[in-house]
C-alpha cells in the first residue's frame, strides 16, 4: 500500500513577509531602554512641528507593544493641548476590525486576546472612524516608497479600508528608524500610507 503525503503550498511572497516581519521585530525589541526612552521624546518633536497635528483635534494612537516606538510622551503631549486622543480597540461584534475609544488618563484598560490593554468600548466614548482627524498606527516595517508591513492580522488594513478616497482623515505611520528596509512584499489588501514619522525623519509620500 502507498502512502501520498500531501504538502500545503505557501506562496514565496507571504513567506517573504513572515521572514521580514520577524527580522524586524526581533531588530526593534533589542533597542536598548534609553534608546527607546530617547525615540519617544525624539517622537514628540518630530510630531508636534506638523500643522496637521496642531490644527487636528480627534487623534487616535495606540499603546506600544512588542518593542514598538514609545507613544505614551507624545499621547501625554496631546492631552496637555486639549487634544482627545482615541486607542484602538477589537471590535466586539465583526471579527477583524477596530473600534477608537476614548482615552484619557483616568482610563481604565484591560488586556485583549493579544495581551494588549485596550479601554471599554462603551458607546459614549466610541469615536467613529470619519469622524477622526488623524489615525496614527504601528507597523513593523515600512520602506521608502510608504508600503507599510503590520503584524499580520490585518485588522488596520480592514479598518482603514472603510475610509473614502476623499476623506480629510489622516493615515501616519510611526515606526523607529531600524525599521526601515529596501522594500516591502506587497498584497493586493496592503494600504500604502502617505506619512511616516520615525524619531528621525517626517516622511511624506505622493
Amino acid at each position: 500500500m502507498t502512502t501520498t503525503t500531501h504538502f500545503i503550498s505557501v506562496p514565496d511572497n507571504t513567506i517573504k513577509r513572515q521572514q521580514l516581519r520577524q527580522q524586524v521585530r526581533q531588530r526593534r525589541q533589542q533597542l536598548s531602554p534609553a534608546t527607546q526612552q530617547q525615540a519617544a521624546l525624539d517622537l514628540v518633536t518630530q510630531t508636534m512641528a506638523l500643522a496637521d497635528v496642531q490644527r487636528s483635534q480627534h487623534i487616535a494612537l495606540y499603546l506600544a507593544n512588542d518593542g514598538e516606538l514609545d507613544t505614551y510622551p507624545l499621547i501625554q503631549t496631546l492631552w496637555q493641548q486639549g487634544k482627545s486622543v482615541y486607542l484602538p480597540v477589537l471590535h466586539l461584534f465583526v471579527a477583524g476590525y477596530l473600534l477608537f475609544v476614548r482615552y484619557d488618563k483616568n482610563t481604565l484598560l484591560y488586556p485583549n486576546k493579544f495581551g494588549i490593554p485596550e479601554p471599554l468600548p462603551a458607546c459614549h466614548l466610541l469615536m467613529p472612524l470619519q469622524q477622526l482627524d488623524i489615525i496614527f498606527t504601528p507597523l513593523v516595517a515600512f520602506d521608502a516608497a510608504g508600503n507599510r508591513l503590520g503584524m499580520g492580522g490585518g485588522f488596520y488594513d480592514r479598518t482603514l479600508s472603510q475610509l473614502p478616497p476623499d476623506s480629510p482623515c489622516r493615515v501616519i505611520g510611526l515606526a523607529h528608524s531600524c525599521q526601515q528596509v529596501d522594500a516591502v512584499p506587497g498584497e493586493a489588501w496592503d494600504i500604502p500610507l502617505k506619512q511616516i514619522i520615525t524619531p528621525t525623519k517626517h516622511w511624506v509620500f505622493a
